[in-house]
């Protein structure tokens, strides 16, 4: 097939939504499939031999961090038609996919949209909370004119299904079980981690930081635990903040990382802290999993989706102040090494291969009745 992505987010930005349309547009390749990237300008013109067209962007510095936005233009149609694809698949159409979906209808492309960031709840962390029913109408709009609309849980299809947003289906959870793996653990990554304190009890937060991350809670885990370093990996428009906020404390911050030196880390540290309750999926968590890591974690439902069969992680309620330091204490109470192997079984059921190949299954249903409707 030949598959053309509109995407809101793509390298240099690190996300989930990234660290999965890279995973998936590298497998989609070795499958054979021929691949256009659509994305915000600031990147490479081609990823592993894939060509992407950067489109201009624009940035507002008070929503989003500054997040740039790739403008909806009307060149977009002209690269798509070019492109000649079977295909076009919207990645969180808002910005930039208003041109995606708009080209893909008035063409008559087969059109599959994909939905991976609460864009209406992250409003509320910029003081744009009553702006929500207007982004949840611009949703509704854009993915109800896509043939199929995919979703990363449960959870989130049930969500989307309450604001109107119909033909939605579960594109599974993947993570790279060769790179992510506890085997990677390092003493020497441990020491750079706690700032030369290796025997501390490391707990690692990855991913961006952010207001809507919920890391302001993050300095309640010191409490009765005078042995535990924390470490942030990732970086945003909150760090300047945070490192105010945990200047007296054992906390590192690392920056973003990538490869191989995220995946040390990950298995280097002893359990991973997340306490965002924004996600629709937290593919992180999945790698911090395949790294062997036991998780801590605020109660969302993507959350419980993922944690709760495996054994291997204590939730706590987001808004409970003592919550994170129970889960916390549960978590060290117990074999930290029986957690690991079932956080590493658990996150093997998720190999990228398996995915993608019901992605490709869902192309071609899409396909198959964009042919009939014609």
């Amino acid at each position: 097939m030949r598959i053309a992505f509109t995407t809101e987010t793509w390298w240099p930005s690190t996300d989930g939504v990234v660290t999965r349309l890279t995973a998936t547009v590298r497998e989609l390749r070795r499958m054979g499939h021929e691949l256009l990237i659509i994305a915000p300008r600031g990147g490479d013109a081609t990823f592993e031999g894939i060509p992407v067209i950067g489109i201009p962007t624009v940035s507002v510095g008070f929503i989003y961090g500054g997040k740039p936005w790739g403008l909806p233009l009307p060149r977009v149609l002209r690269i798509i038609d070019d492109f000649r694809p079977d295909l076009v698949h919207v990645v969180n159409p808002f910005v930039l996919g208003v041109a995606g979906v708009w080209g893909a209808v008035k063409r008559r492309y087969p059109l599959v949209a994909s939905y991976h960031t609460n864009i209406a709840r992250y409003a509320e962390f910029y003081h744009l909370g009553a702006s929500k029913p207007v982004i949840w109408a611009i949703l509704r709009s854009l993915h109800n004119r896509a043939q199929l609309n995919l979703v990363t849980s449960l959870a989130v299809q049930r969500e989307l299904s309450e604001h109107g947003i119909q033909r939605v289906a579960l594109w599974r959870r993947g993570v790279d079980l060769e790179q992510f793996r506890p085997g990677r653990r390092s003493q020497v990554v441990r020491a750079r981690m706690t700032d030369g304190h290796p025997e501390r009890v490391i707990a690692v937060y990855v991913g961006r930081l952010a207001l809507e991350k919920g890391l302001h809670r993050l300095d309640r885990i010191f409490r009765g635990h005078p042995n535990l370093h924390l470490c942030f990996v990732g970086d945003g428009p909150a760090r300047p903040s945070l490192a105010e906020r945990f200047q007296n404390t054992a906390t590192t911050f690392l920056g973003t990382l990538h490869g191989i030196e995220l995946a040390e880390v990950y298995a280097s540290a002893d359990f991973f802290i997340f306490p965002s309750t924004t996600e629709t999926l937290g593919l992180v968590l999945l790698e911090a999993m395949a790294s062997g890591l036991p998780i801590v974690a605020a109660e969302a439902p993507p959350t419980h989706e993922l944690v709760d069969q495996s054994g291997a992680g204590a939730l706590f309620a987001a808004d409970d102040k003592d919550g994170l330091v129970k889960a916390v204490a549960e978590i060290l109470k117990q074999d930290l090494t029986a957690l690991s192997v079932k956080a590493r079984k658990e996150a093997e059921r998720w190999g990228w291969a398996v995915p993608t190949t019901e992605l490709v299954a869902l192309y071609q249903r899409v396909q198959k009745e964009s042919k009939k409707l014609r």
